[in-house]
């Protein structure tokens, strides 16, 4: 059967992953922090964002290329980051690094990836971008970006809204901790999932494999939890200075919401800002990221701005180009992908979202992503 029948939509994406991967494995990529509301309000705050269809326009073949930061990229989105990676299915992180490095779409590796970069430098061609998390200690924190900075990662990309942990009350309902504690039912999901299960054995059991590599093997903490404390600081606007100083390519701030916030980081250095609720798995009771994205691209007119956040079509990918945004992320799609297919699944979400763009751009009678504007009907909001 065809993937295109079989897998049309995001949608089934995610049904096909959460059939394939075991139960707790699915729980933690799908699942937001609270009681959901936010993962909720950001799709719906999406799907109330319309554009006015046009008529004969004639011919078209829409050109979604685009440019950001300097670089040429065919499609208007990339592969946002996304910790332990690698649990979702055996070798993700390597998977999604290629698939992004083919087709010329960037790829971030998380601070908390199960690999190292040194293991994606093959992998990630000139797509890397590499994620950080603010460790506590300066040392590691000039150590872990000149090492990203050696395996071919140019582009920084700051996380500024993870202050503390949040519950996520589905990951707990699943017994998933870190470091893991089987159970049962655990144990149980995993045998029913030999797919899973087999190839994470060959691969390895997931882990914080570049926390752990700056581990002390004497601490008599687990060192798996020994390397979230030390990945896991607080990031004051000080430390915004010195990763500046530190970082000689360019640097992304993500998880900006306030304008006066990316004022003060443009300000600062920042060459790019990431207009993000880290899709509603960090903080339950905020506002939608499409909400916030018109407001900061008033803020600073002139400074590239990625959007995330609630995307599970190429109408969203569009709706936040129109409302502002320069590029869009997108972290769960991806591994819905690779849940549910494996290495087929990447080219096969290319797929999905550049015919949708493609047929809405035709639809709207708009050639280039930067008609988009034109066809927008204004939300009151914006």
């Amino acid at each position: 059967m065809s993937l295109d029948i079989r897998y049309p939509a995001i949608s089934d994406l995610r049904e096909g992953a959460r059939q394939r991967v075991p139960h707790f494995v699915f729980e933690y990529l799908d699942s937001a922090t609270g009681v959901e509301d936010q993962h909720k309000r950001n799709m719906d705050a999406l799907r109330s964002v319309h554009f006015m269809p046009g008529i004969l326009e004639g011919p078209m073949t829409p050109d979604l290329s685009t440019k950001f930061l300097g670089r040429d990229y065919p499609l208007p989105f990339g592969c946002a980051p996304v910790g332990m990676s690698g649990i979702m299915w055996p070798r993700a992180e390597k998977i999604l690094s290629a698939a992004c490095a083919k087709a010329g779409l960037p790829y971030t590796m998380s601070t908390t990836a199960t690999v190292v970069p040194e293991t994606l430098a093959p992998h990630i061609g000139d797509q890397g971008w590499f994620q950080l998390y603010m460790p506590h200690d300066k040392a590691i924190r000039a150590d872990m970006l000149d090492r990203a900075t050696r395996s071919g990662f140019h582009t920084l990309v700051l996380t500024a809204d993870v202050p503390v942990d949040s519950r996520r009350e589905r990951q707990r309902r699943a017994n998933l901790q870190i470091p893991p504690r089987l159970n049962a039912q655990m144990i149980w999901s995993m045998m029913t999932h030999p797919a899973w299960t087999i190839g994470t054995l060959q691969e390895g059991i997931p882990s914080l494999k570049f926390g752990e590599s700056y581990v002390d093997k004497s601490n008599k903490f687990d060192s798996m939890a020994h390397a979230g404390h030390i990945i896991r600081g607080q990031p004051s606007w000080s430390d915004i200075d010195e990763i500046r100083a530190l970082w000689k390519g360019p640097m992304i701030v993500k998880g900006v919401l306030k304008e006066d916030d990316a004022k003060r980081l443009v300000e600062k250095g920042a060459d790019a800002i990431w207009v993000s609720n880290h899709t509603g798995r960090q903080f339950d009771a905020g506002p939608a990221s499409i909400h916030q994205l018109p407001r900061i691209r008033k803020a600073v007119p002139d400074t590239p701005l990625i959007f995330d956040s609630g995307v599970t079509c190429g109408t969203d990918i569009l709706r936040a180009l129109a409302l502002g945004a320069d590029f869009v992320m997108m972290g769960r799609a991806w591994h819905y992908a690779v849940g549910a297919l494996g290495e087929k699944g990447p080219p096969h979400l290319m797929h999905i979202l550049r015919d949708d763009i493609e047929l809405v751009m035709g639809n709207l009678g708009t050639r280039t992503l930067w008609d988009l504007k034109g066809a927008l009907i204004r939300p009151d909001w914006a």
